[in-house]
């Protein structure tokens, strides 16, 4: 566990090359490409998200692609499209922007609800259907997708089938003055993304994967994690409460976690350093109500947890 651990912080030590002071969103993103999901990330432009998605795919050896989200972005440009061939008279199938390992979905709330909702399938399943026949997307696929502030200049609200697909929805913010200075001083080296280098592979990555997978929950954290979504569907300011799928994503966060920190068993603290990221974009809150985060901190606050001999 202690070697593969220290695999993990290869990689944080790679992207933490290109991306300066935001180490706890480059560890959680980490988090949630070895639990299998994928990242929603909220800001504003040029603080560095595209960086960090393309520092993960060199640190971790992923083909990656990117797709700029606008209004006339079509659902076949992620999906692909079936072309009639005529010297076979036959369709061929042309594979879209999903097939790969590592996509960048960015400023996705800007796209058009039809083509937000072509990514579902691919998410959840790792497929795409297109004229009925389904074509697996290589593994492992991790979509890191981010979204301009609601409100921003056209934008539209992310739908909740889609919120719910993104295992963790973070923020980086503007850096501090310390590390906008040791930025400039990097930066007039070079290439920022030139200094990442592989450290995994496929192979080694599905490996830590396996490894995430057998992390272990006891019944009390079991337990804990489901008295937690459940005060989010009885809380009086929130009107929609966690799925059974943030119940999933929450253990499957609480895993990796786990893991980078060098246990193969999950306590409580993993579940409180994950659960805002995890849950707070999955409400739906009352009216009046603007603070997802703080709500969702509120109900950590209340339940308490085991103690883990």
């Amino acid at each position: 566990m202690e070697e593969k651990s220290r695999m993990a912080a290869r990689v944080v030590t790679e992207v933490r090359k290109a991306v300066i002071g935001k180490d706890d969103v480059v560890i959680k993103t980490l988090m949630v490409a070895l639990a299998r999901g994928h990242v929603l990330l909220e800001d504003i432009p040029g603080v560095g998200k595209t960086t960090m998605a393309l520092a993960f795919s060199r640190a971790l050896g992923l083909q990656y692609n990117r797709v700029q989200f606008t209004p006339d972005v079509l659902p076949s440009d992620l999906t692909g499209f079936s072309v009639y061939n005529r010297d076979t008279r036959q369709l061929e199938y042309q594979k879209g922007a999903l097939f790969c390992n590592l996509l960048l979905a960015d400023e996705l709330n800007r796209a058009t609800s039809r083509t937000q909702s072509a990514l579902l399938e691919a998410m959840e399943e790792g497929q795409v259907t297109v004229d009925g026949k389904t074509y697996a997307i290589p593994s492992p696929f991790l979509v890191i997708a981010t979204q301009n502030p609601v409100g921003a200049a056209g934008t539209q609200l992310l739908p909740d089938s889609q919120l719910d697909r993104f295992m963790m929805c973070l923020t980086m913010g503007y850096p501090k003055p310390e590390e906008e200075i040791e930025l400039l001083r990097r930066k007039s080296q070079g290439s920022l993304l030139a200094q990442v280098e592989r450290v995994l592979d496929h192979q080694q990555l599905e490996l830590l994967r396996q490894t995430v997978d057998k992390v272990y929950l006891s019944d009390e954290v079991m337990e804990y994690i489901v008295r937690l979504v459940t005060v989010t569907r009885r809380h009086p300011r929130i009107l929609q409460g966690g799925s059974p799928r943030a119940t999933l994503a929450v253990a499957s966060a609480s895993r990796a976690a786990a893991f980078l920190w060098g246990r193969d068993y999950v306590l409580p603290e993993d579940i409180r350093r994950i659960w805002c990221d995890t849950v707070a974009h999955r409400l739906l809150l009352a009216s009046g109500e603007r603070d997802a985060r703080r709500v969702a901190q509120e109900v950590l606050d209340s339940v308490q947890a085991p103690k883990i001999r």
